[in-house]
């Protein structure tokens, strides 16, 4: 969101307004004043503190992955944001399953593909009916999907994603920033975890200023580059080395993937980005092949979660790849043992969040 000072000025009473609602919510939920549906296994909330990409659908897949191989009956809670099915779904059957592509959001869609039969999915504003819904079907591990904010549904652990690229937003709330709540929400957090870095000692002074949390690092790390054709996985790549891409996305931080891409060593010669979990249209198609061709592209290269969004459109000019993507964290033993102790100290505690 990089806005006109004159826009953001503009907005900045807005901003003002949306945090003291956001401050007022917040305190009427820690405060008991309203209260927290509960569910009767484990929640473990995925969230960030701004709008955009901070990595949390990898982190989701990790957490969801790590949980079933220990034998929980996992289940994944998600809005599925600019889904069609608007009233939400729980989703654990085969049969099930088939009606996503066509229902449900990029992400439901993202998480269901790499996951498959490993976990249960529910999907919809009213996550802890869902959690519900699955736990009748055996469900007894819960992973909160950009479940910060989502103080309805109380939570045993929350782990937040703060981007080292763009850790506040512009210091600014929404709309005249990107910060979803005040930098002192960060105190209701469990475990943070620092994305697109391996170290940045001067974000971790400032983190410590908002919060005791234990701090981790993670990257997005490259699985693969696949051919998107009939949005099945084929081959993969293994001659990209010096081929030229031209880059498209409609994610939340479209920079952070054209970076990602530098650090991978893809030779990009262009880049368009799009508004995220944007539809594509065949004008897109259109547009994006034209700055292909003029910048010299042999092959458009874009995120796995954009392939779900231009389902429909199957007539390309040019051969289309998606990198797939694996969270990657610097201490994953200790992420993990960081976060079980946070899930049976506030069990323990009786004070689920």
């Amino acid at each position: 969101m990089n806005l006109h000072p004159f826009v953001r000025a503009l907005l900045w009473p807005f901003s003002i307004l949306f945090e003291v609602i956001v401050r007022a919510r917040a305190w009427l939920f820690q405060s008991g004043v309203v209260r927290q549906k509960r569910l009767k296994g484990v929640v473990i909330s995925v969230g960030n503190l701004t709008v955009g990409g901070t990595g949390k659908t990898p982190m989701v897949i990790w957490l969801a992955e790590r949980s079933a191989s220990l034998d929980r009956s996992v289940g994944v809670l998600t809005r599925g944001y600019r889904g069609h099915a608007d009233a939400g779904a729980a989703i654990s059957t085969s049969a099930e399953r088939k009606t996503l592509p066509g229902v449900f959001s990029d992400e439901v869609w993202l998480i269901w593909r790499r996951l498959g039969e490993k976990v249960r999915l529910g999907v919809g504003p009213n996550r802890a009916e869902w959690g519900r819904r699955l736990e009748k079907e055996g469900a007894d591990w819960f992973i909160l999907d950009d479940g910060f904010q989502h103080l309805r549904l109380a939570r045993d652990a929350d782990i937040v994603m703060v981007d080292a690229t763009d850790p506040f937003g512009g210091d600014l709330l929404l709309p005249a920033g990107r910060l979803r709540e005040p930098r002192s929400a960060l105190a209701r957090a469990d475990v943070i975890v620092i994305t697109r870095s391996d170290h940045s000692p001067e974000l971790e002074k400032e983190l410590r200023r908002l919060t005791a949390a234990p701090i981790f690092y993670a990257r997005v790390e490259p699985d693969g580059i696949f051919h998107a054709a009939s949005l099945m996985i084929g081959p993969e790549m293994r001659d990209w080395h010096g081929r030229a891409f031209f880059a498209f996305c409609a994610i939340g931080n479209g920079v952070a993937f054209f970076e990602d891409l530098a650090r991978w060593a893809i030779r990009t010669v262009g880049q368009m980005a799009f508004p995220d979990h944007h539809v594509f249209q065949a004008a897109d198609v259109l547009e994006i092949e034209r700055r292909a061709a003029e910048a010299g592209a042999e092959a458009l290269i874009c995120t796995e979660k954009d392939v779900f969004n231009f389902r429909n459109l199957r007539h390309w000019a040019l051969p289309v790849y998606y990198c797939q993507v694996r969270q990657e964290l610097t201490d994953p033993e200790g992420f993990w043992k960081t976060v079980l102790g946070a899930v049976e100290r506030n069990r323990q505690q009786g004070s689920a969040r």
